[in-house]
């Protein structure tokens, strides 16, 4: 059985929020993937209510595509704490650090969610723009390490 990079991550030690280069797998053809844990609570200590990050994955999905080329996918943690970002070529962290604070202060102000109609989302009706504005809030307060072990 494979090993799952997550679990193999002690997270009694990490100190969130946090932005994580959790793996790179590189094709024999030369085109590189990195996976990055973007970390926004402790874990075992808090999470984020299903329409808050319903809500951040609209946004994180529409607006980080805007600051970082190659994004694959962003996709909620299913502990509700952060989210995965899949994205081709190799980054360094604090280049994904720094455009995520910025794409945080722009979900801080906005007015909008991206698709949220039955026609765009397959469950338009849970979603929490004042939640995902909060919990944005909690993570610039903070602010984003690119390193998990120090906050």
């Amino acid at each position: 059985m494979a090993e799952v990079e997550s679990f193999q991550l002690d997270h009694t030690k990490v100190k969130a929020p946090y932005v994580r280069l959790a793996g790179t797998e590189s094709h024999e053809k030369g085109s590189s993937l990195q996976k990055y844990d973007l970390r926004f609570l402790q874990p075992n200590y808090d999470a984020m209510p299903t329409a808050a990050v319903h809500t951040l994955e609209h946004l994180l999905a529409t607006y980080l595509r805007d600051e970082l080329t190659g994004i694959v996918d962003i996709s909620p943690m299913g502990c509700r704490t952060g989210f995965y970002m899949i994205i081709w070529d190799e980054h360094d962290p604090k280049d994904i650090a720094a455009a995520l604070t910025k794409v945080l202060e722009k979900v801080i102000t906005t007015e909008h969610i991206p698709a949220v109609s039955a026609l765009e989302c397959g469950n338009y009706r849970d979603h929490s723009l004042f939640a995902a504005q909060e919990y944005a809030k909690i993570v610039v307060e903070a602010g984003l390490s690119d390193d998990p072990f120090r906050a």
